[in-house]
């Protein structure tokens, strides 16, 4: 199972780029996989080629109109099932005794 923390905008439209970020959601969203939407990226939870099929089909919708793309990418892959999206999240809250945000 893998954990992908991905963050992908164009560097090629100005400072406001969230029409284009917007796209991608709704690939996220559309895809069914679970995930956590950021204020600087979106965790997606999934098999290997789940989570990077995902990131492709973004970047394929971006790249349409746009002509330079930033992506950055962190994986966490770990044997075993899924529910580590918010398992993370929660473990830690109990470790620190802590309601965190999240």
């Amino acid at each position: 199972m893998v954990l992908l923390e991905f963050s992908m905008y164009p560097t090629d439209k100005g400072a406001g780029v969230s029409d284009y970020v917007k796209r991608s959601l709704e690939i996220i969203d559309d895809s069914g996989l679970p995930y956590c939407l950021g204020a600087m990226g979106t965790t997606l939870e999934g098999e290997w080629d789940e989570v990077m099929d995902v990131v492709k089909a973004c970047y394929d919708r971006m790249n349409e109109d746009c002509g330079r793309i930033a992506c950055q990418i962190k994986i966490d892959a770990r044997d075993g099932g899924g529910g580590r999206l918010d398992g993370k999240v929660q473990t830690l809250k109990t470790k620190t005794g802590r309601d965190l945000k999240s």
